[in-house]
């Protein structure tokens, strides 16, 4: 402990950063914007953006919050 202590009071902050990258932000609202749409299944979805299904309802997730949504089931 007292080494997270020294680090800290040097001003260092361990754990990866919160949030998404640019990149996974961008995805994250094609995501987003295809699920609204409803002309594609889920799976069309998951092929086109190329992420996984937990990856992909945890963008619609993040963008719900983002925009202040409640989440849809």
């Amino acid at each position: 402990m007292a080494g997270l202590q020294a680090a800290r009071e040097r001003g260092r902050i361990g754990g990866r950063k919160k949030g998404l990258s640019p990149e996974a932000k961008k995805v994250a609202y094609a995501c987003y914007q295809l699920w609204q749409d409803q002309s594609r299944t889920i799976p069309e979805v998951l092929q086109i953006v190329k992420v996984s299904r937990a990856t992909f309802y945890r963008y619609i997730a993040w963008v719900q919050e983002q925009n202040g949504e409640e989440k849809k089931e």
